[in-house]
């Protein structure tokens, strides 16, 4: 009995000194990994930090870009303020509330589309076929074009006087008369919403394309031996261990069009019937010259994305959470 007790003291003193050494060791690993981010983000912090701080401070003033210098603390007004019995500010504004839905708009559809379309070509270029290298290069140009020049090429081709588009869908019969697509605001929004699909679909399609070539061959060849439909192995087998790099494209995807600005301005410029969050901003602060009020428009622009972004990581984790436990 006391041989036991003997042998079994060691072990058990052991084991807390085991537990100390590992937390040690993850303690200096943390320390290292905070030391090697440190650059990174004074730099961060220098470039993004400040000028996010300036925002804020200016969006409760009454700041004019003819003149910083003068500069009056106005608390809220830019953003709500009750006067003489109306409503004034960002808030009370329709055109920003119209610039709020247009930018959703915007990202739901287009993202969406790009999501679909980018799996369907990811599906294309994972199959084996004859020249396959030259057909993913191929797909890459569009997003590796420029924001700025793709968007006024396409301007070009949807010009209703001399645009190719046009031309074309009258050789065809489909039209019979030119039509503005830039420039009416019954097709801008669907204008701008295509070219933004033909710009970033290969983003989502090379993204879901890693992920199809990690995924085992096993599941496939098992469901290929056991007679399944591919569109039945697409959804109960390909499409729920891609979708965490989809994830990860909505996510990029949905940052860059709840800020979207370049390929809507150089299409339609100030339209109000496609006129981003972005847009709405530039115009109070660069047109309009009023830094405070641009200023509290750019701080909601900043708040609405942020919120979207931590919704949609919530959200997702959540169904990811839920798939694993069934």
């Amino acid at each position: 009995m006391s041989t036991t007790l003997d042998d079994s003291a060691p072990t058990a003193a052991r084991l807390p000194a085991k537990a100390y050494r590992s937390t040690k060791v993850r303690r200096q690993r943390v320390k290292a990994a905070w030391l090697f981010l440190a650059p990174m983000l004074v730099v961060l912090a220098m470039v993004a930090g400040w000028p996010l701080l300036r925002t804020f401070y200016f969006s409760f003033t009454d700041a004019s870009l003819s003149d910083l210098s003068d500069i009056l603390f106005i608390g809220l007004e830019n953003y709500l303020v009750y006067d003489d019995g109306r409503w004034y500010g960002v808030l009370a504004d329709p055109i920003w509330w119209r610039s709020v839905w247009n930018t959703f708009y915007f990202a739901i559809v287009s993202v969406s589309l790009e999501v679909v379309f980018g799996v369907i070509v990811a599906l294309i270029l994972n199959a084996e076929f004859k020249g396959r290298t030259f057909v993913r290069a191929a797909v890459l140009i569009p997003w590796a074009i420029p924001t700025i020049v793709s968007a006024q090429m396409w301007a070009w081709m949807l010009n209703d006087q001399f645009g190719i588009i046009n031309e074309i869908l009258m050789a065809l019969g489909i039209i019979g008369d030119p039509i503005a697509w830039t420039a009416d605001a019954a097709y801008s929004m669907w204008a701008v919403i295509m070219v933004d699909v033909w710009k970033t679909t290969p983003f989502v399609a090379l993204l879901a394309l890693a992920a199809m070539q990690m995924l085992p061959k096993d599941c496939y060849e098992a469901a290929e031996v056991d007679g399944i439909h591919p569109v039945k192995v697409f959804f109960k087998v390909t499409l729920p261990l891609i979708t965490p790099a989809l994830m990860v494209a909505v996510i990029f995807r949905l940052l860059d069009a709840l800020r979207v600005f370049d390929v809507i301005y150089v299409l339609t410029s100030n339209s109000t019937s496609t006129m981003s969050m972005s847009i709405y901003a530039r115009q109070q602060l660069v047109e309009f010259q009023d830094v405070g009020y641009g200023s509290a428009a750019s701080t909601l622009l900043f708040l609405i994305i942020a919120l979207a972004t931590i919704a949609y990581l919530y959200l997702g984790r959540k169904q990811l959470n839920l798939g694993g436990d069934a």
